[in-house]
């Protein structure tokens, strides 16, 4: 009976590390069993950021802001870029809280692997679990801009400015998880080329500046001339942004055949992510 208890408790304690095999061999159940460290992840990323800084979480608030209000001086005061009537600050601090989301999610997670080196060559966990931590502080970022905005809104409203949530703001956490997992393979695949080609991290900045001005952050769709529209319709993200404005302000155009395939393509970027980061984490402590 003691030897039959054992080994039972030696089967339930007991975890057998082998190197990845395929592919598609990704452990999300695996990843599952970590969610402790995971937790931990997140609240050292709050921590950790934040720490020996002057305003603390304060920042959280003033960098959108402040990003917020330069962009109604310059695209809305001096540009002039139409913002299909709603009030500019509210255009802007929408199309501001929800890139910044994205914008994060992918300068973060593509330094996985570099960054955490010393700690990944010294414990076994799910090497996943690092970037699906950073997902998650930056939904805490996202939660406290959110607050800010819905406050703005509240003045606006109270002014009479022609804003509304409409019936599209309970699709919001749909759009947050293509956002999220658009972030999160783009991510992950620079993390995995950085591990052997470091100069692709310096792209990293430049690729996401340059993703916000081809992508209706600052501008709506119906800004873009006719004849360049199908440019900003070809972008999966386009439909996103367009999405969130719908949803908060009440402007905007959502196609649900383009917003399906902004889906189909996430998880075809996701996957692929997930695949160079399997192969990837095998070797990167022979390369970082």
């Amino acid at each position: 009976m003691n030897v039959s208890l054992n080994s039972v408790i030696d089967e339930s304690w007991t975890a057998t590390i082998t190197p990845h095999r395929g592919w598609f061999d990704w452990r999300l159940k695996q990843l599952w069993g970590y969610r402790d460290l995971i937790s931990l992840f997140v609240w050292r990323d709050f921590v950790s950021v934040y720490k020996q800084t002057i305003l603390g979480p304060a920042w959280h608030i003033i960098q959108p802001l402040l990003t917020t209000i330069t962009f109604t001086v310059i695209f809305g005061r001096v540009a002039k870029i139409s913002t299909n009537g709603v009030s500019p600050f509210l255009f802007y601090l929408v199309g501001t809280v929800f890139w910044g989301y994205f914008a994060n999610n992918v300068t973060k997670t593509s330094s996985t692997f570099v960054s955490n080196a010393y700690l990944l060559g010294k414990v076994y966990f799910h090497r996943l679990a690092i970037p699906i931590s950073v997902a998650i502080s930056n939904l805490v970022t996202l939660g406290i801009q959110l607050g800010i905005f819905l406050m703005c809104f509240a003045f606006e409203y109270a002014r009479g400015s022609n804003v509304h949530f409409t019936a599209w703001i309970l699709l919001t956490p749909f759009f947050l998880f293509i956002l999220g997992g658009y972030a999160l393979g783009f991510g992950i695949i620079v993390s995995a080329l950085t591990t052997r080609y470091r100069d692709l991290a310096n792209l990293v900045n430049f690729g996401v500046t340059l993703g916000m001005y081809a992508t209706p952050v600052i501008y709506p769709v119906s800004a873009v001339p006719a004849h360049y529209r199908w440019v900003t319709q070809i972008n999966p993200l386009t439909v996103l942004m367009e999405g969130f404005r719908l949803a908060f302000l009440g402007v905007g155009q959502v196609d649900m055949a383009q917003l399906a395939a902004s889906f189909g393509i996430m998880l075809v970027v996701l996957a692929v992510g997930l695949m160079l980061f399997t192969r990837v984490e095998r070797v990167f402590m022979d390369t970082v």
